[in-house]
């Protein structure tokens, strides 16, 4: 494999030992929102559109008219007018059937109407910026509170959006507000059949901070449901049980973790909370517990190779012989990743004879393939004066 090929693969690699790039543990959306939106345009109106004529063929010279009924930013450009025709052809809603979040750049004193997000007649996403914009000044715990009341949201727009909200926070700024969520409230999101799956994560987060020990009964249920055992969110499921059951759920989530005939995600969830309780979480399990969790998954085949590279982000060399003990096992010979997984973690073992004596001999048997991996992880390393 050459040396671009592996960049690949490492770099996907390091996504599933770390979780995700970002600050929400169980969050899967993140990325720009609709209020940063509102701040790099120039002008943002609400309203409908009419009037719409194609000019050429492609519609590059057509115009069509916006009916203003709302400004969520202005611009001098307006003029206080209550319809603009915009400079090229929009397809018209012939049966009503939405209204428009129009955002604008103005150049050169002229209009560019870059994006236009199409929402229900009885979308509340005017109020809904409106009170986000409000709260610019504010501390981000009182701002999810904010959010916190639009995550069910009829509009998908905008229930998705404060969603990406949470996805942006940072956990401890998380925390602090989700003591205060309201309880109930999670909960019937939780039981509710209709909830997105890639949700449920997030909840069962906020109830492992706002919800009783008895809660910790429905979060057991939501594990059990085999439909839902595959689903995106399940890792926040496993760690809000051992928050609110702390002897209980990780005696579960242990269960699931030694046992190879659990599906590869349910494990996989279950390595993600034990990533959790040790990066966000370190005082509720003691670290020896986690790293024995790991531990117990370097002898399934499918997901070794995340174990490996788990010990070593973690620095865990102690370790040393039951990774480098994997060279016996079928998974090492039949799989390139868990030969490379165990290779990084030798070459970044100091001090252990055992891993210095492993890589003299990959170095005779595979220069060019030490060499590689010794410049990916060096591409790991912080830059220098880097916090």
């Amino acid at each position: 494999m050459n040396l671009k090929n592996l960049v690949f693969v490492i770099f996907f690699s390091l996504i599933a030992v770390t979780g995700r790039l970002f600050s929400c543990p169980f969050c899967t959306m993140q990325g720009q929102t609709l209020v940063g939106e509102v701040n790099q345009a120039s002008m943002v109106l609400f309203g409908t559109l009419k009037n719409a004529k194609i000019g050429n063929a492609d519609g590059a010279d057509g115009s069509t008219d916006f009916e203003v009924e709302k400004v969520i930013k202005d611009h001098a450009i307006r003029g206080g007018k209550k319809t603009l025709t915009l400079p090229r052809y929009v397809p018209p809603d012939k049966d009503g059937k939405y209204k428009f979040l129009l955002f604008c750049e103005v150049y050169k004193d002229k209009l560019d109407p870059y994006r236009g997000v199409a929402v229900p007649p009885e979308s509340e996403i005017v109020a809904y910026l409106q009170g986000a914009l409000a709260l610019k000044d504010s501390a981000l715990p009182k701002k999810l509170g904010f959010y916190f009341n639009y995550l069910e949201n009829t509009d998908t727009e905008i229930s998705n959006d404060a969603y990406k909200e949470f996805g942006n926070a940072g956990y401890k700024e998380f925390e602090l507000a989700a003591k205060l969520f309201s309880r109930d409230k999670v909960i019937s999101w939780l039981k509710n059949s209709s909830t997105p799956s890639f949700k449920m994560g997030l909840y069962a987060s906020i109830l492992g901070h706002c919800g009783k020990p008895e809660d910790a009964q429905i979060l057991k249920q939501l594990l059990e449901d085999p439909e839902k055992q595959s689903a995106s969110g399940i890792d926040g499921v496993f760690a809000a049980y051992a928050m609110l059951n702390p002897k209980e759920g990780w005696e579960y989530l242990l269960a699931v973790m030694k046992n190879p005939k659990k599906e590869f995600l349910f494990r996989y969830a279950g390595l993600r909370a034990v990533r959790f309780f040790l990066e966000f979480a370190p005082d509720l399990i003691p670290k020896q517990k986690l790293i024995e969790a790991i531990v117990l998954l370097l002898d399934q085949e499918d997901i070794s190779d995340l174990a490996i590279e788990d010990l070593r982000k973690w620095k865990v060399w102690d370790q040393a012989d039951k990774v480098l003990g994997l060279q016996e096992k079928d998974a090492y010979k039949k799989i390139p990743i868990v030969r490379r997984a165990v290779l990084r973690y030798a070459l970044s073992c100091k001090g252990s004879t055992a891993a210095d004596d492993f890589v003299k001999k990959q170095r005779l048997a595979d220069a060019q393939g030490v060499t590689d991996a010794e410049e990916l992880l060096k591409l790991e390393q912080p830059a220098p004066g880097a916090k």
